[in-house]
């Protein structure tokens, strides 16, 4: 063998070694997410983008169902130790998620203890307000944030000689304008996704009403409910009322009423800023956008939205190099262009300033009207305790007794003073359930 070719062969060698090395060096970081389709490429997306824009950690995504399946998944996988760094959790299991305090791992003493530069101030304070503590340090990632506005379809105002670029603003003009519509051939006026999101829990915020004692449950678990007040009662009896000539009609929980909007049944619908795109994309004519409409007649009103979405959450008991990676992806993400695209790509709130500031720099409202309501909305005033969210336990299955007790109100079954006090009722006892097995007790 010659001198030359031994050369060769140790250059050889001693470059596989480096690049095994540098390979080895990679730490992989599961996410579990519960996002699909369109919104998981973007996050599969997302998450490429800072694997390539750095060599020594690995993000790696898993699809794990919807919001209930993924934080059941993690919570199975955490008895068993095999869980993983990051979580996707909805805003509804966020007191549950407070409450397991052996299993997470707040984000402030993360970015604290792993020497990454994280300003709170730069997050709007009705984003991240909904996740903290008492004590004001931020405890999950804010992540993809939607809150309610109203779509309203241009052509069939014109058609009923409405003014197409005046959304209503309040509850009583969306009444009138609702009942011009049916009057002009829709099959109704007007319709809602997610009930109790919107018209109990955004409803109380808009208005500056609490939705709960103990101020929403931040302060305490020994939380009531308080929704069966004079307001919200005033407002599911209206709806009650409009449904009975479909002035109002209702289509159902989730985001089943948003294809009765996309194909002309409903000329103004109330949904998630967040299917602002989808809604775009799948409709046959201009549409119109604006705020929630607000009772004139309550002191206050309108205060500020409150948002729906998920936050990513980390879990203890990972090994130590793995929490560098999960902090220097979070600063990540935090940084003001990867926010906007994010934002840009998604329809989710932009949930810093800074995002929001280059997104108009960039011309994207412009280019998008009505994509900036959302943040409007949610910023119209600094959230106070009647507005900043929501820190329930069990507040799933609480969503699912109060959207029980209207369904029964919009039916004419109970009268919305009746629906709403067993509503209350209900989800007080699921409230005093919570609180027993809780930890903190």
């Amino acid at each position: 063998m010659t001198s030359a070719w031994r050369l060769l062969q140790i250059v050889a060698a001693a470059a596989a070694l480096t690049f095994t090395g540098r390979a080895s060096a990679a730490t992989d970081i599961a996410l579990w997410h519960a996002m699909s389709g369109e919104l998981g490429r973007q996050l599969d997306k997302l998450v490429s983008n800072f694997n390539a824009s750095q060599s020594d950690y690995r993000i790696v995504p898993s699809y794990k169902g919807n919001y209930t399946e993924t934080v059941t998944a993690a919570i199975f996988a955490f008895r068993s130790r095999s869980q993983p760094a990051i979580v996707q959790v909805n805003e509804v299991a966020t007191a549950t998620m407070t409450a397991a305090k052996g299993a997470i791992y707040p984000v402030f003493s993360l970015m604290r203890d792993q020497g990454e530069p994280f300003a709170l101030n730069d997050y709007l304070p009705a984003v991240s307000g909904y996740y903290t503590d008492a004590a004001g340090n931020l405890l999950s990632f804010p992540f993809n944030s939607s809150t309610p506005i109203l779509y309203y379809n241009k052509t069939m105002f014109r058609d009923a000689g409405l003014d197409p670029e005046q959304p209503p603003k309040t509850w009583p003009e969306l009444g009138a304008a609702a009942k011009r519509l049916r009057e002009h051939g829709a099959v109704c006026g007007f319709t809602t996704s997610w009930p109790s999101w919107i018209h109990v829990e955004n409803l109380s915020a808009f208005h500056n009403l609490q939705l709960a004692t103990r101020a929403n449950g931040f302060a305490g678990l020994d939380a009531e409910l308080t929704i069966n007040n004079p307001v919200v009662v005033k407002h599911i009896a209206q709806l009650a009322e409009w449904q009975k000539t479909k002035v109002f009609d209702y289509s159902g929980r989730g985001q089943s009423a948003e294809p009765r909007f996309q194909n002309g049944e409903c000329g103004i619908f109330i949904g998630s800023s967040a299917t602002r795109a989808d809604i775009k994309a799948n409709s046959k004519f201009e549409i119109g956008y604006g705020m929630m409409p607000y009772w004139p007649d309550v002191k206050g009103a309108p205060q500020n939205s409150i948002i729906g979405g998920a936050t990513l959450w980390v879990l203890r008991d990972r090994p130590r190099e793995e929490y560098k990676g999960v902090a220097r992806f979070f600063a990540y993400l935090s940084q003001p262009g990867v926010q906007a695209a994010w934002h840009q790509n998604t329809g989710y709130l932009p949930v810093t300033r800074a995002a929001f500031e280059l997104t108009r720099a960039q011309g994207f409202y412009e280019r998008n009207p009505g994509s900036e309501i959302s943040f409007e909305e949610i910023t119209l005033h600094a959230p106070t305790a009647n507005s900043k969210g929501v820190r329930l336990g069990s507040f799933n299955l609480i969503r699912g007794a109060i959207e029980e007790e209207l369904e029964q109100a919009f039916a004419g079954q109970k009268s919305a003073q009746v629906a709403l006090d067993s509503a209350v009722e209900r989800g007080n006892k699921l409230l005093r359930q919570f609180e027993r097995a809780s930890p903190e007790r």
